[in-house]
């Protein structure tokens, strides 16, 4: 078993095809015209979430990923984006509500984020539950994050955006896929498997 996840993890699954939901997100990325201004649009649950779309290199259907031994509950497991090891974030236990239910809409959003420790840039995924639609949100119509009454975690918002008269949480995006607390949550695990039980 241990042999089978391990080669699991060095050999991922293939990613699927770009989702046509979404799809003008990226064109308008491939094309320089997307802007600072635009955001992709997602739901969570009954909530929807939104990212700039400067963030995002690509959305992909959920496919069969492999699961890596060790890693924390938010890490749903690795795919293999065109030969690239690209780990895979459930944004939904990440912010702290359990794993996500997969469903015929469920999708990956290839995201790149700062590294830790100044490494540069870094590709993950997110596991979101559907892809909306691309908006444009104007500075105007952005407040600031409040400090409480969100169930999640405030340093994770960068935003509260209007949208039709809607409200959309704008992600920190760099915030909420940190490696670094990605890292951190590892060596917990580690640190915790290795305690001896006391009797």
């Amino acid at each position: 078993m241990a042999n089978q996840q391990a080669n699991a993890a060095a050999n991922p699954p293939a990613a699927n095809n770009i989702v046509t939901y979404g799809s003008r997100a990226i064109a308008a990325l491939q094309s320089g015209a997307a802007l600072p201004s635009q955001y992709l649009t997602f739901m969570l649950a009954e909530e929807q979430f939104a990212v700039g779309i400067l963030h995002i290199k690509e959305i992909i259907e959920y496919g069969s990923l492999a699961t890596v031994p060790m890693m924390p509950a938010c890490v749903r497991g690795v795919i293999n984006l065109r030969g690239a090891v690209v780990p895979v974030m459930d944004l939904s236990a990440r912010f702290g509500r359990g794993p996500s239910a997969i469903t015929k809409r469920s999708c990956i959003v290839i995201v790149e984020v700062e590294g830790a420790g100044g490494e540069g840039k870094q590709v993950l995924g997110m596991l979101v539950d559907a892809v909306n639609a691309v908006v444009e949100i104007a500075a105007g119509d952005i407040e600031p994050a409040p400090s409480f009454g969100t169930r999640i975690r405030p340093d994770f918002i960068g935003g509260i955006g209007k949208v039709n008269g809607k409200f959309v949480i704008l992600m920190a995006i760099d915030r909420v896929l940190s490696t670094a607390e990605v890292v951190e949550m590892m060596r917990g695990g580690a640190d915790a498997t290795a305690a001896p039980l006391l009797s």
